[in-house]
């Protein structure tokens, strides 16, 4: 049994299908359907019944699998355990960060704490949050720092690192930059960009629907990026949590949102077996603290 066909079962297992597995590792799907075949092999039965819809898992598929996670879990504790050994006591940190998550309020943060670990590498990888807890139940992320809509219980722990309120986003020439204040019933009458990865997205439509407000989403997207692209383009405005605006932006302005105020709280999450390690207990220390 090799460790790449684990990993192939494990992700069809969490994805659900061949074809949505093979993209998440990054292989063909046939050199992925050849693995879970030779693991079939090994179990002496078939583990998934394929049906158009997707992929189950049969009954000796459901009796490995809880086996299988332990196992990957613990090579993968392994592996870094030895680059740790190779590489001098250099510790990797593995953090996950959902796309709405600004570097304005976390980076210097960061800096901050290689400096005083220097001993410490960090990888950040940007993902949904979905997708990145299944990496952290997996133990392929130590942390994920999010603002989830609703707190997760056991296995998952939280500590609250910041609040940040949104503004109304605008171009320098807008009209907008006359004002003082700005509510979601000055916002009707303009353009709106509407951010599709926005956590609060359905909260904002119920509030707009009971005070008869009618946001016109002129463009959507999925990128932040491109929304602060359209915003200095002055093609509309946007809603966006205060730490997603580029801190020296020069051709954007903004102004926090009034009537309602709408904040978010932002959390480092991670499981009941990370919190073990001293320099992960560090990093939340620090990005909690500035």
């Amino acid at each position: 049994m090799e460790m790449q066909q684990i990993r192939y079962f494990l992700a069809v297992c969490d994805q659900g299908t061949i074809t949505h597995a093979a993209k998440l590792a990054y292989v063909s799907q046939p050199s992925l359907t050849q693995a879970i075949k030779k693991l079939e092999e090994e179990m002496g039965g078939a583990l998934f019944t394929r049906t158009r819809s997707g992929c189950q898992l049969t009954p000796l598929g459901r009796m490995v699998e809880s086996n299988l996670r332990k196992i990957y879990k613990e090579l993968q504790a392994t592996k870094a355990e030895a680059i740790r050994f190779t590489r001098l006591n250099t510790v990797p940190l593995r953090i996950g960060l959902m796309p709405t998550i600004g570097a304005q309020r976390l980076s210097p943060c960061l800096a901050w704490y290689q400096q005083e670990y220097p001993n410490i590498e960090l990888e950040l990888i940007v993902d949904s949050e979905a997708e990145l807890l299944k990496q952290l139940d997996s133990g392929l992320l130590d942390l994920v720092i999010s603002a989830p809509a609703q707190l997760s219980g056991p296995p998952y722990q939280s500590a609250l690192l910041y609040e940040e309120r949104y503004v109304v986003a605008f171009s320098n020439t807008h009209r907008f930059n006359q004002l003082q204040k700005i509510d979601l019933k000055a916002i009707q009458s303009e353009p709106y960009l509407d951010r599709l990865n926005c956590e609060l997205r359905e909260d904002l439509k119920c509030i707009c629907q009971s005070q008869e407000i009618n946001l016109y989403a002129a463009y959507r997207s999925n990128s932040e990026e491109w929304i602060l692209r359209m915003v200095q383009e002055g093609i509309g405005v946007a809603l966006m949590p205060e730490y997603t605006l580029p801190k020296q932006a020069t051709d954007i302005s903004y102004r926090y949102l009034c009537e309602p105020e709408i904040s978010r709280q932002v959390y480092a999450i991670y499981t009941q077996q990370t919190p073990a390690k001293p320099e992960l207990q560090a990093l939340i220390v620090t990005l909690s603290s500035t």
